[in-house]
């Protein structure tokens, strides 16, 4: 479906942040990412903005304890509020699909800061992540096929309202399905169909009318994410640039279509963050690229299809770590901005 934008190495982030105050945080997007800024996701504030929890607003049946913990209660009646959450999903409905100030005040927050983007990007939980998340009568709720439909197409609603909330603020917005577990996928802890996973991953992406992305903090089967109907590509760089360099022919395609891959340039833990400087970074950056180019695609278009984050979320990172992570990812942007768009 690749929406070509060229965001010309653009910085944005990944979504947590490690602070408690929304208003500290807000303060911190704008000042470092104006063009392309994301609201924070703030597990630290409360339990019910772990990125787990924070989409688990009116799911039918879903408990949530103080340690963000999500299981199912089938004491409950389940089948009203399925019924009326897949005829919500089919009508492409998000109404009283809302994400409340209690589970994301940063969201919130957001949405009241001033300012003139390019674009806004907000982040939901993917289906499979969440699915491996919530226990269903001692087992993860993803291996019950009608659960799995519905809480894809539950993550669906949410990014829907979202994308509607953040329009308010900017008409191009860009959601990315946050996907961590699909680094396990093809391991003993995590047995499901590339089929089922894809067919999950569909649904909830659906639910998105702007750009859509996903992103994963680790390796995985590259070719099964690049072949979802998704404008962005986001990965950990920093760490795992080549695990993306395995697949070339099938990103040189993605590229070829006018899709962008968001580079996770930035480290997110404070002792590779100390060894680094923008000289350094840059060149890492650089080589990563460099394993794309090809007669069809130069070194500058890649860079125009691409926008820079950090390696993932800031939220276990001290609170001048995150700011340093932030100045690097704008240092970093202006400096590959100048070189190369």
């Amino acid at each position: 479906m690749h929406r070509k934008i060229e965001f010309g190495c653009l910085p944005t982030a990944i979504g947590s942040m490690p602070h408690v105050d929304p208003q500290e945080a807000i303060r911190l997007v704008v000042r470092y990412l104006s063009e392309v800024p994301a609201w924070p996701q703030l597990p630290r504030r409360a339990h019910t903005e772990n990125m787990y929890a924070q989409f688990s607003e009116g799911f039918p049946g879903v408990l949530l304890d103080d340690s963000s913990h999500l299981s199912l209660d089938r004491t409950q009646d389940l089948d009203s509020g399925l019924e009326k959450l897949h005829l919500s999903y089919l009508d492409h409905n998000p109404d009283g699909y809302d994400i409340s100030r209690e589970y994301a005040a940063g969201l919130h927050t957001f949405l009241e800061a001033k300012g003139a983007p390019l674009a806004v990007k907000g982040q939901v939980t993917g289906p499979i992540s969440w699915g491996l998340s919530m226990i269903d009568q001692g087992r993860y709720a993803i291996y019950d096929d009608g659960l799995a439909e519905a809480m894809a197409r539950h993550l669906a609603l949410k990014a829907g309202w979202q994308e509607q909330a953040l329009s308010e603020v900017c008409q191009t917005t860009i959601i990315f399905v946050d996907e961590p577990y699909l680094t396990s996928l093809g391991s003993a802890f995590v047995s499901l169909p590339a089929e089922k996973v894809s067919g999950l991953l569909a649904q909830t992406l659906a639910g998105i009318r702007g750009l859509r992305g996903v992103h994963c903090c680790g390796s995985t089967d590259w070719s099964l994410v690049l072949g979802l109907p998704i404008d962005i590509l986001s990965f950990d760089t920093y760490n795992y640039a080549g695990s993306l360099a395995a697949y070339t022919d099938e990103v040189q395609k993605f590229l070829s279509r006018g899709g962008t891959v968001a580079w996770g340039a930035i480290p997110n833990d404070e002792e590779s963050l100390s060894s680094e400087r923008i000289a350094s970074l840059r060149e890492r950056l650089e080589e990563a690229l460099a394993q794309f180019v090809s007669p069809h695609l130069t070194f500058r278009q890649l860079a125009r299809q691409s926008l820079i984050t950090p390696a993932c979320g800031l939220a276990t990172l001290s609170y001048d770590a995150a700011e340093q992570v932030l100045g690097y990812l704008r240092d970093l942007s202006a400096d590959m901005r100048t070189r190369y768009v």
